[in-house]
Order: structure tokens, then C-alpha cells, then sequence
């Protein structure tokens, strides 16, 4: 719904011969993140948006990284920029997002965008965490004053999605490494968010009868694809479960996809 939405503000909104813009870099070959980048070509494509992959090599240095996103920045037909993370150790990863301009960073990582996001006001927003507001809200799965756990911290999904889901009046606990008896905590609330980066952490002790359960993660094992929770201890207990594959990650491609027909307004409509 959200990508035929879009797909329908680019035709009927774009300015002129003007349509968005989104340009991938990608610094090395790791497999999951050529697959991700393909993803997002092919769903930027689809809706009218243009899209282009800037492919490095692994010994490609952080001033050359660095040195392409500033190129990127004065492109009047390129509207948002996203570079894949995870970048090879020896790149500044911090010193490569803060170049991008905060006007672009549809991944909502920059400093500009994550100040903006601590203090609630306007600004391009991480993916993955809008990309999980977009399916609760979907499914009219209730916030305000309900109990959340979200499970990790990470700057990518963690930390911003608690802000966010503070935002939308939920009463939030985050849990990770040190947390003491986080099974215990997660046994209390409403809604639990599994994005620790642990296959199947979260069993069902974890999860009262009846909650809600996102799982962000997605990992390759030697008996297939799994996520943080251990899924097939879910059934006739938890109350709903988003799947692995097929759940958040489409939602996150959705949320990309809004970040940049967001974008786009702001740089070439002047909003």
C-alpha cells in the first residue's frame, strides 16, 4: 500500500520532467548487501523514481568514499543518498555519513537528522524503526500508553525506534547485553521488538500470552533463514508475529522509498 501510495504522488506530484532521486553506494562485496542494494534499485524503479549503484572496491579509502558523496551532494538530480552499511573496518563510517547533506540522508543517520530526531521535530527519520511504525500502524496495533520492550540498541534500529515509539506516547524499556533478566523485562509488555542481532534469542518465555512481536533480524543458518525469535514457538502464544523473510524488511525498502519522495519535496519543491 505504502509503494503504490508513492508510486502515485511521484506521477501526479513530480515537478516538470523532474522525478526522485536515489543513489546507492556500495563498498565492497559483502552477498547481503548486494542483494539489499538490488532491492532498493528495483523498488525505487518500480514506483517512477531514478536510481543509480555506485559499486567501490573493498580497497577503496575513506577519502574516496568521502570524496563521491560530496559529488553526489551537488547533483541537482540526485535527491537522497544512502551508502550501505556495513562499510569494510578500515572506513571512517562517521566521517562518510557526515558528509552526506543532512537535506539527502535518507537513511536518517547524520547528526543533523538524529538531533532533529531526539528533539521531535521535522527530519528525514531512520528507516528500519519507520519502517516498523509504517506495519503497526497498518495493522492498527495500539501505542499510546502501551508497554514496550525493544531489544538492542544500535543506532541503526534500537535507539531511534524507542525514541519514535516514545513519540507515539508508548511507554518504553530498552533492553541489551547488560540488562539483567531481560527475558523477565520482556515478559511485561505489550509489544516487544527483537532487533538484538542474536538468532532466536527470544523464546517464548520471553513473551507474555498475547503480545505482539516484531522481529527484525534475519540470519543465514545451516537450516535456513531465521530471526531473532525463535518462530515456531510463537504459534497460539504470541498474538501476532511479523515473519522472517518478508516482515520488517520490506517495510524498511517502503520506508526508503517515502525518505527520498521526502527528500525530493524539500530540494526540488521547496517545501
Amino acid at each position: 500500500m505504502v509503494r503504490e501510495q508513492l508510486k502515485d504522488a511521484v506521477r501526479r506530484e513530480s515537478v516538470g520532467e523532474s522525478v526522485p532521486g536515489l543513489a546507492v553506494v556500495l563498498v565492497g562485496h559483502d552477498p547481503a548487501s548486494e542483494i539489499y542494494v538490488r532491492q532498493k534499485r528495483k523498488a525505487a524503479e518500480a514506483i517512477g523514481m531514478q536510481s543509480w549503484e555506485y559499486r567501490l572496491e573493498e580497497t577503496t579509502s575513506t577519502d574516496e568514499v568521502v570524496a563521491l558523496v560530496h559529488e553526489l551532494n551537488q547533483r541537482r538530480d540526485v535527491h537522497g543518498i544512502l551508502v550501505q552499511l556495513p562499510l569494510p573496518a578500515h572506513i571512517g563510517r562517521d566521517q562518510v555519513i557526515e558528509a552526506i547533506d543532512p537535506r539527502k540522508d535518507v537513511d536518517g543517520l547524520t547528526r543533523t537528522n538524529q538531533g532533529a530526531l531526539v528533539q521531535n521535530r521535522p527530519g528525514l527519520r531512520p528507516c528500519t524503526p519507520s519502517g516498523i511504525l509504517l506495519l503497526l500502524r497498518h495493522f492498527e496495533v495500539p501505542l499510546e500508553g502501551q508497554r514496550v520492550v525493544v531489544i538492542g540498541r544500535s543506532l541503526l534500529v534500537g535507539l531511534p525506534l524507542s525514541l519514535m515509539l516514545m513519540q507515539d506516547n508508548a511507554t518504553v524499556t530498552v533492553v541489551h547485553s547488560h540488562s539483567p533478566s531481560p527475558a523477565r523485562i520482556a515478559r511485561d509488555a505489550d509489544l516487544v521488538v527483537a532487533a538484538a542481532g542474536r538468532p532466536r534469542l527470544v523464546t517464548r518465555e520471553w513473551i507474555k500470552p498475547g503480545a505482539v512481536v516484531v522481529d527484525v533480524g534475519i540470519h543465514r543458518l545451516p537450516d535456513g533463514l531465521c530471526g531473532d525469535v525463535a518462530a515456531e514457538q510463537m504459534a497460539g502464544h504470541a498474538g501476532a508475529l511479523t515473519p522472517v523473510p518478508g516482515g520488517v524488511g520490506p517495510m524498511t525498502i517502503a520506508a526508503l522509498l517515502a525518505n527520498t519522495w521526502q527528500a525530493y519535496r524539500g530540494l526540488a519543491m521547496g517545501s
